[in-house]
């Protein structure tokens, strides 16, 4: 084989492995809007097992309305508390946006007595959540 059809072989070797690389990229993010909504849909019925099996290892939940982050442990362990509070409430939830492994989400969880609307992040590698952050945006889910 000459030079130059050695150089081919080569460039498209390369474009292939490139393009398949970028699919793989691209099916594990598309898994991503499934992931967080399995991830709503365990913590509207405080699914300690569903949530643990979603969260990694060293996942930081960061909820920013009451100044704490929160390990695996710590966040699985306050489900017996959550399940109280979500007890006959609905979350609804839209992804504003995911790319670089990170989703950001418009969540609204409308509990019996109220409403609240949140603007939650969630970042994402080998299926598990690696880091997540919550913040409230406004008392009601007007306009949601």
């Amino acid at each position: 084989m000459n030079t130059a059809a050695r150089k081919v072989v080569n460039i498209r070797s390369a474009a292939l492995t490139a393009a398949a690389l970028l699919i793989a990229i691209i099916a594990a993010r598309a898994d991503d809007p499934a992931l967080i909504s399995r991830w709503y849909s365990a913590l509207l019925v405080a699914d300690r097992t569903e949530l643990s099996d979603l969260l990694a290892d060293d996942v930081r939940i960061k909820l920013d309305d009451l100044g704490i982050v929160q390990s695996k442990q710590e966040f699985i362990a306050s489900m017996d508390e959550w399940k109280g509070a979500v007890a006959g409430a609905a979350i609804r939830h839209r992804i504003e946006k995911s790319e670089g492994g990170v989703t950001t989400v418009v969540a609204c969880y409308d509990f019996p007595n109220n409403d609240k609307l949140m603007h939650e992040t969630f970042a994402v590698n080998d299926d598990r959540i690696t880091a997540s952050s919550q913040a409230a945006i406004a008392e009601t889910c007007d306009g949601f």
